[in-house]
């Protein structure tokens, strides 16, 4: 069982200094990934976005910043949205972190949650869905081999040439992240990809037919390699259940409810906010032993071996989110490892 952290670096929005404000964040997101590594965990994942409201465009220059002063944790994209991407310059990228990392590099890959990126790099959105397709299988193909010679609709011919440099693994892990849409988990369970849901809304109960889709095609394409199965998630810890909730939920609440206008939602309340905290919500927040029993339930649930914690929201105070990681790391990742034996 793996447990990590992810993060999108959020910065505050409405400041009039926002290059300074980002230049802070990225000092704070090398400290947590530090902290992270230190109390050993195992994954730190770094969001990609081309947004005002959050930090980091290039999630590889990022990583190979964490490589570089990091051990022992795994450093992934969290995730790259290769819809919009060259999958030769991201294979190349995340060979250049594995490299640096000594092997502890990842690509987690998806189509995002928002589209910004799609405008921005020339793609027509009415290519969604063949777009990731496409690129997808252009990017296994360059995992498996140094020499590649492809032929595609959306990406360049390349006739027999190598890509490099080459990881200083044998491969890079690749994960597909997905928000709960069938056609995804068939995908990454035909393809035998590690797969990572995200769940930040709702009750989880209801991803339980998605995971098993996944697990059945899994399954029936006998593949070699072991089952993975990720979780990720809304966290934040607190000595007790009051403090976690008092001290989340005004940044909580206003990334959500800021993202939620975008889409046509009415603000977040805060009585929503205690339902999704309540024993079967999607929100873990609350004292070590609640964020325990939540990740147990929903071990119970899906099955999962890994399971990544997104705390760091809005303008969410620095110090907080570091003791956050601290109360994970040190109270409730120890005793859910001892539960699962």
């Amino acid at each position: 069982m793996e447990f990590g952290l992810y993060t999108f670096a959020d910065v505050p929005t409405g400041t009039t200094q926002i290059a300074l404000t980002t230049h802070q964040r990225f000092r704070e997101l090398m400290e947590e990934i530090r902290l992270a590594d230190e109390l050993g965990l195992d994954v730190f994942g770094v969001g990609e976005h081309h947004r005002v409201d959050y930090a980091v465009s290039s999630p590889a220059t990022v990583l190979a910043a964490a490589a570089v002063i990091t051990k022992k944790i795994k450093l992934t994209s969290a995730v790259t949205v290769l819809s919009s991407d060259d999958p030769v310059r991201v294979y190349q990228q995340f060979a250049t972190v594995d490299q640096l990392s000594a092997g502890r590099a990842e690509i987690m890959v998806g189509r995002g949650s928002f589209i910004e990126s799609y405008p921005l790099f020339g793609y027509d959105l009415e290519d969604y869905d063949a777009l990731f397709e496409e690129k997808l299988n252009m990017l296994l193909a360059l995992n498996k081999s140094d020499i590649i010679h492809w032929e595609g609709k959306f990406t360049q011919r390349i006739k027999q040439m190598g890509i490099y440099p080459r990881p200083f693994q044998k491969s890079i892990p690749i994960w597909q992240a997905v928000g709960g849409t069938p056609a995804s988990a068939v995908r990454a369970g035909k393809l035998g990809l590690p797969l990572a849901l995200a769940i930040i809304g709702g009750m989880p109960k209801q991803f339980v037919s998605f995971i098993n889709l996944y697990r059945d095609i899994w399954h029936q394409h006998n593949h070699t390699a072991p089952f993975q199965l990720g979780i990720n998630t809304h966290v934040y810890v607190a000595e007790d259940s009051r403090q976690a909730a008092d001290e989340f939920y005004p940044s909580y609440a206003t990334v959500m409810s800021r993202i939620g206008k975008e889409r046509g939602w009415q603000p977040l309340t805060r009585d929503q906010f205690e339902a999704m905290r309540s024993p079967q919500g999607s929100l873990m927040v609350g004292s070590p032993q609640q964020v325990i029993d939540k990740i147990l339930y929903e071990h119970e649930l899906f099955g999962f071996t890994r399971f990544l914690a997104q705390m760091s929201m809005g303008d969410l105070v620095h110090e907080k989110n570091l003791k956050s990681i601290e109360l994970f790391a040190t109270r409730v990742v120890p005793e859910v490892r001892k539960a699962l034996g």
